[in-house]
C-alpha cells in the first residue's frame, strides 16, 4: 500500500507542479500581451501625430502655391519638415524659399550642417561649397564664414586644398575681420589652421631640414607672423590676449611698428568702447544705437570699418528701407565698387521688396555700372510685381524705367530699335496703370497725367513730332485736367517753343473756356500775347471774350457770396433768438427768485434749508451756452441762483467753497473785461483732462517757448472745476503760429488740441477741428486691449517690428482708458509688417485687432454753421431728482418726498404739506407757496412713520 500511496502523492505533486507552471505562463503571456499593447497605443499615438503633420504640411504646401511670398508660411513648412525627417522635401522647401528671400543666420546654418551630414563623399562637396557662396551672400554673417572654413579644412588633403581653405580665409577676414566683437575668433581659426600647416613642414627632432624645407620653413613662419601684424592693427574686443600670445610665440620679440599699430588700435577701440556697450545691453533690434554707431564711423571716415558697420546693423534690422537705403547711398557715391554697390542693392530689394525707392536705386545703379539692358529690364520686371503699398510708387518706378530707356536712344537718327522700344513702353506704362492700378487702389497714381506730358516733350523736342505731342495734350485735358490753369500753361508753353502761333492762340482761348481756378490768369496771359504777336482783329477777339468769360465768373462769385452772406444773416438771427429766449429766462427766474426772497424765515429754517440744498439738490443740466452766464438750477424747495440762500456753513466746507468761488469769480472778472481780450494774439486749447492739476501753471509752462504769454483763461464750471478748454493769449501775434504747432502735444496723458481763436458768430463756417480722416499709413489702430495696459508695455509689445514714435493710449476725460490705443512706426513697411504680427495676439488675456489707422469720415450738417438744436428748438431733457445720473434711484426716505410747485394736479402743495404751528407756514400755505420744514416737522414726521 505504501508504494502506490507515494506514486499517488508523486503524481499530485506533478500536477500540482504542471498547473503553477501554466498559471505562470499565463501571467507572462498577459504581461506580454500588456506590453504589445502600450506598444501598439504608442504607435497608434505616433500615426495620428505623423497624420496630422503631414495634413498641416499639405495645407502650408497648399497655402503656399496660392501666395508664395508668405514668408512666415515658409518659416513653418521648413520645420515642420525638419521635425518629420523629410530630408528631399526639406530641401526643396528651403531652396525655394532662398530664391524669393534671404534667409536669416540661424537657416542658413541649419541647412548648411545638415547637407554636410548628407554629403560625406568627396564628390559632393562642390555641391556644398556652392550653397556655402550662397549663404554668405545674404547676409555678411561672422558664423557662416567661420563655419565655410572650417568645412573647407575638411578637404585640404585634396590637390590644391590648403590654398583653398587659405583663400577662404582670406575672404573672410576680409568681409567680417573688422567685426568688433566676433572678428577675433575668426582671426585665430586662421591662425591655428597655419600653426597645423606648421606642424607638416617641420622637420623631426634631431635632423637638419635642407634647403627647401628650410624655405618652407621660413615661409609658414612669415606667414604666421603676417596673421598676428594683421589682427594686431584691428581694434578688436580682448586685444590684449592676443598681443601677450604674439609675444610668447615670437621668438625676435615685438617689432616696433607692430607695437605702434597696436596702440593705435588700442585708441580706437577706446572710442568705440561706449558703442559697443550700449549695443550689448541694448535689446533688440538696437536700431537707435546701430544709428549713432554708424553716425560715428561716418565721422572718423574708414570706408572698411564703415561697410562692416552698416552690415552688423542689418543683420538685425534686415526689414528697415532706410538702413538700405542709407547704405546703397554711401556705396554709389563714395566706393562706388561694382560687384559690391550691385550685390548690396539686390540684398536691399530682396529684404524690403515693398519699397519702390530700393528698386529705382538699384535700376540706376545698374545703369551707373553698365549692366547689359536686359538684367535692367529683368530687375524692373520684378518691381512690377513686387506689391508697392501706394498708385504713386508705380508711376515713380514707371519713370525711373522710362528714363533710363530715352537714355538709351540716339535722336540724331529719324527711327531706331531703341526708340520704338521707348514708345512701346511709354504706351505700355499707360495701360498698366489704367488696368492693373487703378483696378487695385481705385485710382492710377498719375492724376496730372506726368507720364503723359514727359512723353509728349519728348516727342516735340527730340522726335520734332508736334502731332503727336497734340495727341497726347489732347487726351490729358480729356482726364478731368482742363480746368487747371497750370495745366494750359504748360501746353501753351510747350506750343511756344516747339508749335507755331496759331496752335498758341486756340490753346489759350481753350484755357480762357475751360479754366475754373485761376481765370484772370489765362485771360492776362491771352492779352498779352496778342499784344505781342496779334493782329488788331486778334486784339478784339480776345478782349470780348476775356470781358465775356470774366463776367460770367464773377457773376457767379457775386451769386456765391450772396449765398454765404443770406445764411450767415439767418445764422446771426438764430443766435439773436436764442440769446434773447435765454434773456427771458433769466429774467422770469429772477423776478420768481425776488417774490418768494421777501418772506422771513427763522434762523433754524435757514440752517436746515442750506444743509438741505447741499445734500439733495439735483445737479445742474449742462447747457449749450456759455457758462459765464448765470444760470440756475431747480430744487424741490424752490429755485435758486448760483448763490445760495445764507446761513451758517460749515468751516470745513466753507474754505473749499470760497476757493471755488474765487476762481468763478476770477473768470468773470476776465470775462467781462473784453478790452483785455485779442482774439488775433490768442489760440483756444481743448481736450485737456478735467482732472489736471494746476492747469494753469502747466499751460503758461508749456506755451512760453512760443513766446511771452499774456494771460491763460480757463473755462470752469458754477464750482470752480476745470472743464477741459481755455484760451491763451500773447503779447504778440506772431506767438500764435509757433503755438499752432504743439497741436497733439500730450498734456497730462491725454493730446492737446490748439487751435486758432475765432469768434463763430462772425465765422460760423470755421471749423476748429480738423481731423484727419484719411488713412494714417504709418500709424496703426489697436483695440480690444485690457484696460491694465500701460504705455511701456504697449511699446515693449510693438518695438520689435520698427522704429516707434509714439504711442497713445485713448482714454476717457477722467484718465479711465477705453482699451484702444494708437502707435505710430516711422515709416509704412513697419507698420504693415507690425499688422501682420500682432494682429490676433492675446494681451493678459484679451485677443487684440490690429489694423492700418482708417479714422471714420465724419459725417458733417448740409447747412455750413449749423449745430445741434438747442433752446426753444430742442425739448429739455427731464431728469429725475438726482439730476443727470445714469440711475433715478434717490436715496431720500418717501414719506420726505413733496411735489414740486406747479405740478401738483389735485390740490395745492401746501394742502399736502403735514400741519404745523408756525404762522409764517399757515401764511405761505394760503398764498399757495412751497413751505419750508423746521426742524421740528421733520422729527415729527419721522415719528409719526
Amino acid at each position: 500500500m505504501a508504494a502506490p500511496g507515494n506514486a499517488e502523492q508523486t503524481q499530485l505533486q506533478a500536477m500540482e507542479e504542471e498547473e503553477d507552471a501554466g498559471v505562470e505562463e499565463r501571467e507572462m503571456e498577459s504581461d506580454e500581451e500588456e506590453g504589445m499593447g502600450v506598444e501598439n497605443s504608442e504607435e497608434e499615438e505616433s500615426e495620428e501625430d505623423d497624420k496630422e503633420n503631414e495634413a498641416e504640411i499639405q495645407r502650408l504646401e497648399e497655402q503656399l502655391s496660392i501666395n508664395a511670398f508668405d514668408y512666415n508660411c515658409h518659416v513653418d513648412l521648413i520645420k515642420l519638415l525638419k521635425q518629420e525627417g523629410e530630408l528631399l522635401r526639406l530641401r526643396k522647401a528651403r531652396q525655394k524659399m532662398s530664391e524669393l528671400f534671404p534667409l536669416t543666420e540661424e537657416i542658413w546654418l541649419d541647412w548648411l550642417k545638415d547637407e554636410i551630414r548628407l554629403s560625406e563623399e568627396d564628390s559632393n562637396r562642390e555641391k556644398v561649397y556652392e550653397l556655402f557662396e550662397r549663404a554668405v551672400k545674404d547676409y555678411i554673417c561672422p558664423d557662416i564664414w567661420l563655419e565655410y572654413a572650417q568645412y573647407s579644412i575638411g578637404g585640404m588633403g585634396s590637390p590644391g586644398g590648403i590654398d583653398k581653405v587659405r583663400s577662404i580665409f582670406e575672404r573672410a577676414v576680409t568681409a567680417v575681420g573688422l567685426h568688433m566683437t566676433k572678428g577675433q575668433t575668426l582671426w585665430e581659426a586662421y591662425r591655428e589652421f597655419e600653426n597645423a600647416v606648421l606642424s607638416t613642414v617641420q622637420p623631426p627632432p634631431g635632423r637638419i631640414p635642407s634647403r627647401e624645407e628650410q624655405e618652407l620653413l621660413n615661409t609658414q613662419l612669415e606667414r604666421i607672423h603676417t596673421l598676428f601684424r594683421r589682427q594686431l592693427a584691428i581694434p578688436l574686443m580682448d586685444m590684449e590676449t592676443t598681443y601677450a600670445e604674439y609675444e610668447e610665440w615670437s621668438d625676435k620679440g615685438v617689432p616696433e611698428t607692430v607695437v605702434h599699430l597696436y596702440r593705435k588700435a588700442l585708441q580706437q577701440n577706446e572710442k568705440c568702447k561706449s558703442h559697443e556697450e550700449a549695443l550689448l545691453v541694448a535689446e533688440p533690434p538696437k536700431l537707435a544705437e546701430y544709428q549713432a554707431y554708424i553716425d560715428f564711423e561716418l565721422k572718423e571716415g574708414d570706408p572698411a570699418r564703415i561697410q562692416i558697420m552698416f552690415e552688423r546693423a542689418l543683420a538685425e534690422n534686415c526689414l528697415v528701407p532706410d538702413m538700405w537705403t542709407k547704405y546703397a547711398t554711401y556705396l554709389d557715391r563714395q566706393l562706388k565698387i561694382k560687384d559690391l554697390v550691385l550685390s548690396t542693392h539686390e540684398r536691399a530689394v530682396r529684404n524690403c521688396p515693398w519699397t519702390m525707392s530700393l528698386w529705382k536705386s538699384y535700376i540706376q545703379a545698374l545703369e551707373r555700372h553698365g549692366a547689359d539692358h536686359q538684367s535692367v529690364s529683368d530687375v524692373f520686371e520684378k518691381a512690377l510685381n513686387a506689391g508697392f503699398i501706394q498708385a504713386t510708387d508705380y508711376v515713380e518706378i514707371w519713370q525711373a524705367y522710362l528714363d533710363y530707356l530715352r537714355r538709351r536712344v540716339d535722336f540724331s537718327k529719324e527711327s531706331s530699335k531703341e526708340l520704338e522700344e521707348l514708345r512701346a513702353a511709354f504706351s505700355r506704362s499707360l495701360d498698366y496703370l489704367k488696368q492693373d492700378v487703378e483696378e487695385r487702389f481705385g485710382e492710377s497714381g498719375d492724376p496730372s497725367c506726368v507720364i503723359m506730358q514727359i512723353w509728349a516733350r519728348i516727342e516735340a523736342h527730340h522726335c520734332k513730332n508736334m502731332q503727336k505731342a497734340r495727341e497726347l495734350w489732347d487726351n490729358i485735358m480729356t482726364k478731368g485736367n482742363a480746368k487747371y490753369a497750370n495745366m494750359w500753361l504748360e501746353y501753351y508753353n510747350l506750343e511756344r517753343a516747339y508749335g507755331d502761333m496759331t496752335h498758341c492762340r486756340k490753346a489759350l482761348h481753350r484755357a480762357v473756356q475751360c479754366t475754373s481756378d485761376y481765370p484772370e490768369h489765362v485771360c492776362e496771359v491771352l492779352l498779352t500775347f496778342e499784344r505781342v504777336e496779334g493782329t488788331l482783329e486778334d486784339w478784339d477777339t480776345a478782349v470780348q471774350k476775356t470781358e465775356t468769360r470774366l463776367n460770367r465768373v464773377n457773376e457767379k462769385r457775386a451769386k456765391a457770396a450772396a449765398k454765404e452772406t443770406n445764411m450767415a444773416r439767418h445764422e446771426e438771427e438764430k443766435m439773436e433768438q436764442r440769446r434773447k429766449a435765454k434773456a427771458d429766462k433769466k429774467a422770469q427766474k429772477k423776478s420768481q427768485k425776488s417774490s418768494r426772497g421777501g418772506e422771513k424765515r427763522k434762523a433754524e429754517q435757514d440752517e436746515y434749508q442750506e444743509d438741505w440744498n447741499e445734500k439733495s439738490a439735483p445737479k445742474r443740466q449742462k447747457g449749450n451756452g456759455d457758462n459765464n452766464t448765470d444760470e440756475y438750477m431747480e430744487t424741490d424747495t424752490g429755485l435758486f441762483g448760483r448763490n445760495a440762500p445764507s446761513g451758517n456753513k460749515a468751516a470745513a466746507g466753507g474754505a473749499k467753497h470760497a476757493q471755488q468761488g474765487a476762481a468763478v469769480a476770477a473768470q468773470r472778472h476776465n470775462d467781462d473785461q473784453p478790452e483785455l481780450r485779442d482774439e488775433s494774439c490768442s489760440v483756444f486749447i481743448s481736450n485737456l483732462a478735467y482732472t489736471l492739476e494746476e492747469p494753469e501753471a502747466k499751460l503758461e509752462a508749456v506755451f512760453e517757448r512760443c513766446g511771452p504769454v499774456k494771460q491763460v483763461r480757463l473755462v470752469t464750471g458754477n464750482r470752480g472745476n476745470f472743464r477741459g478748454y481755455g484760451y491763451v493769449q500773447f503779447e504778440s501775434a506772431v506767438s500764435v503760429a509757433e503755438a499752432l504747432k504743439l497741436d497733439r502735444t500730450e498734456v497730462g496723458g491725454r493730446p492737446m488740441f490748439v487751435s486758432p481763436c475765432v469768434d463763430k458768430n462772425k465765422n460760423p463756417e470755421f471749423k476748429v477741428f480738423k481731423y484727419n480722416t484719411a488713412m494714417e499709413k504709418h500709424k496703426i489702430f489697436i483695440s480690444g486691449l485690457p484696460f491694465s495696459c500701460t504705455k511701456e508695455q504697449l511699446e515693449e509689445i510693438c518695438k520689435d517690428h520698427g522704429t516707434i514714435r509714439e504711442v497713445r493710449l485713448v482714454t476717457y476725460r477722467s484718465g479711465k482708458p477705453k482699451g484702444l490705443a494708437y502707435v505710430e512706426f516711422a515709416d509704412e513697411a513697419q507698420a504693415s509688417q507690425a499688422v501682420l504680427k500682432l494682429d490676433g495676439v492675446e494681451v493678459e488675456g484679451n485677443k487684440i485687432s490690429v489694423a492700418i489707422s482708417n479714422p471714420p469720415r465724419r459725417h458733417l450738417m448740409d447747412k455750413p454753421g449749423a449745430s445741434r438744436p438747442t433752446g426753444e428748438t430742442a425739448p429739455r431733457q427731464v431728469y429725475g431728482s438726482r439730476g443727470r445720473g445714469r440711475t433715478q434711484l434717490s436715496l431720500l426716505p418717501r414719506s420726505l418726498h413733496r411735489p414740486a410747485a406747479g405740478k401738483v394736479e389735485n390740490g395745492t402743495a401746501a394742502d399736502r404739506a403735514p400741519p404745523s404751528s408756525s404762522t409764517d407756514g399757515a401764511a405761505a400755505n394760503a398764498a399757495g407757496e412751497p413751505r419750508s420744514l423746521s426742524n421740528s416737522d421733520f422729527a415729527k414726521m419721522l415719528l409719526n412713520k
